[in-house]
């Protein structure tokens, strides 16, 4: 029987180092593969001055890791962390903060085109159309970055296959990560992800504020921002504290969705902000066995609002399993080819024509 992760562990936990602790509750152990009976890991001290007398518990580790049942060899390296470097800040996002006062609409350096993504209703698939037509509008030759402004329900960085949380080398500008030629950001990297985020509404200007003003974007064509379903707080901040170039409003074809869907271009309308369009969501399915395409949630509506309300139709967009299953698994449709990529391309090549990115 092959011996487990947990087994080594357990062994190297029972390490007592001499100045405290062991070799896994100090975190020192890195690399670890198991190869049928073969184990290799590298324990690495925290410097090199330390890594010079660990040559016995190297020794103890491989020794220790030897003797555990279906082990046939082992391979311990011992290194250090190398030299001692300042440890980045965590980036400056008081939970609580109040927004700063500013003057007026805003927008980040080096950002041309600020894109609103929104929708009235919850599960249209915004988010999934917000990262894939980012992704695709970077395989389009455009500098992207994409915002996740859903507060309370960040999903961008499943979406983007990112968890890493984003460095701050002053404890005021956010270093932003970048995923699939996407510069991206989410409040969904600075907090924990099985945590409920219970905020009222003037901590979430103030998040929204510092990510828009404190993160380091860089020089970018369009910035998309993913906004949360509804027309809330989120919204009215963006809309008013920011210069957006406009909106794009996504739903399915369904009557219920459409209702919701023409609220979010009257909020825009309201809020002074251009829609630059509507997209249709899981607008049809195809039958992957018999090719026969099916209504789900019926077809055509948000064509028909568009006209009717004058907003440009910007696309409709098939449900599609392997769409859902290249988002949780951290890397768009878009990213790849295929008929999805091929839609998803095709809209921003729309989107950079037309002027929006």
């Amino acid at each position: 029987m092959a011996v487990t992760r947990d087994e080594i562990l357990g062994a190297l936990s029972r390490l007592a180092l001499p100045d405290g602790g062991d070799l896994v509750s100090r975190d020192m152990i890195r690399a670890l593969g198991i190869d049928g009976g073969t184990v290799r890991f590298v324990i690495e001290a925290p410097d090199a001055g330390m890594a010079a007398k660990m040559e016995p518990q190297r020794a103890a580790a491989e020794a220790a890791v030897k003797g555990l049942a279906g082990v046939s060899s082992v391979s311990v390296v011992l290194t250090a962390h190398g030299p001692a470097a300042p440890k980045p800040a965590a980036p400056s996002l008081k939970i609580g903060g109040h927004p700063t006062p500013q003057a007026g609409p805003t927008r980040p350096s080096g950002v041309d085109r600020i894109l609103a993504i929104g929708s009235g209703k919850g599960g249209v698939g915004k988010s999934t159309v917000s990262s894939n037509l980012a992704v695709a509008l970077a395989r389009e030759g455009r500098r992207v970055g994409l915002l996740d402004a859903d507060i309370y329900g960040p999903s961008q960085p499943r979406m983007m296959g990112v968890s890493k949380r984003p460095a701050s080398p002053d404890g005021k500008t956010i270093i932003p990560l970048h995923a699939h030629g996407v510069t991206m950001m989410s409040i969904g990297l600075m907090m924990d992800p099985d945590k409920a985020i219970v905020w009222r509404g003037p901590m979430l200007m103030g998040a929204l504020q510092q990510m828009l003003g404190q993160v380091e974007w860089g020089e970018l064509d369009v910035l998309i921002v993913d906004l949360p379903p509804g027309t809330g707080d989120v919204q009215l901040t963006l809309c008013q504290k920011t210069e957006l170039t406009g909106a794009i409003v996504v739903s399915t074809p369904q009557d219920v969705a459409l209702l919701d869907a023409r609220k979010a271009v009257d909020m825009f309308n309201t809020l002074k902000t251009p829609v630059l369009g509507m997209i249709e969501n899981m607008s049809t399915f195809v039958c992957p066995e018999c090719g026969h395409e099916a209504h789900i949630f019926g077809h055509g509506g948000v064509k028909a609002d568009a006209e009717r309300l004058g907003i440009p139709f910007l696309g409709a967009l098939p449900i599609d399993l392997d769409t859902r299953l290249a988002g949780d698994a951290g890397t768009p449709i878009a990213a790849g080819d295929g008929p999805m990529a091929d839609a998803y391309r095709a809209l921003a090549r729309r989107f950079i024509d037309g002027g929006m990115a």
